[in-house]
């Protein structure tokens, strides 16, 4: 018996996890001066955007995960192929570091080195945009070599990642440095930042996984064929 799950299916699974994990995240940011809850226990802190070390950040940090995974196999397959090993290998690493990143946060000590204010007040996207910038550049050759829808997914994707996690921290900051971190503004520009964030990770997995079928593999699960003491118990029922 053999079990294949659809990239269709799967799609919808995805995409579905994602808006419960959002809409809880904004139902909670919403509900929270409304009906007076508190932000230190209860549901605020296990289910908002804005907090850490909870459900949202745990589902980030799994999706990043996955792709992590999968990018491995990707390599695996890339070397028999011989062809760009050492970028899927680097991409591996990187979605490595970014789910433990997401966890413990490592990207905020970045925001010690630099004492500026307004839009750049989460000064971390600095050395975070270089960063990115380099990594892009060491690319291009990469994504020149895959296939068209393959390569348009993952600009996307990214494109949409990047934008959550880099862009949106500008406005953030901001108001941040205005008003604080206590209130309904900053839970609304959060949560657009780390539902784009949730949304570019499980694009870019998608694509994977599509990259992967494209090259002949498939998701399923299969029952064990029987060992040689069944196959002879059953030619001796027969």
């Amino acid at each position: 018996m053999q079990i294949t799950v659809s990239t269709a299916r799967l799609r919808v699974a995805l995409l579905a996890v994602m808006a419960v994990v959002a809409g809880a995240g904004l139902a909670v940011e919403v509900l929270k001066p409304v009906l007076g809850l508190r932000g230190r226990s209860g549901v605020v802190p296990l289910f908002s955007l804005s907090y850490e070390q909870n459900v949202p950040t745990w589902y980030t940090s799994s999706l990043l995960l996955a792709c992590s995974l999968a990018l491995a196999v990707i390599a695996v397959g890339a070397r028999r192929a011989g062809g760009f090993v050492k970028h899927w290998w680097g991409l591996s690493a990187a979605f490595l570091y970014i789910s433990l990143d997401e966890v413990v946060e490592i990207h905020e000590a970045a925001s010690s080195w630099l004492d500026l204010g307004g839009v750049l007040y989460f000064s971390w996207v600095i050395p975070a945009a270089i960063v990115v910038a380099a990594f892009a550049a060491a690319y291009l050759r990469f994504l020149g070599h895959l296939p068209r829808d393959t390569r348009n997914r993952f600009l996307l994707s990214g494109g949409i990642y990047v934008t959550g996690a880099l862009v949106m921290e500008l406005p953030l900051g901001y108001w941040t440095e205005q008003a604080g971190s206590d209130n309904l503004v900053y839970g609304l520009i959060d949560f657009v930042e780390e539902s784009m964030e949730m949304l570019g990770v499980n694009l870019f997995l998608l694509a994977l996984l599509g990259h992967l079928a494209g090259e002949g593999w498939a998701i399923g699960f299969s029952r064990a064929a029987p060992g040689p003491r069944s196959s002879v118990a059953s030619e001796r029922a027969a």
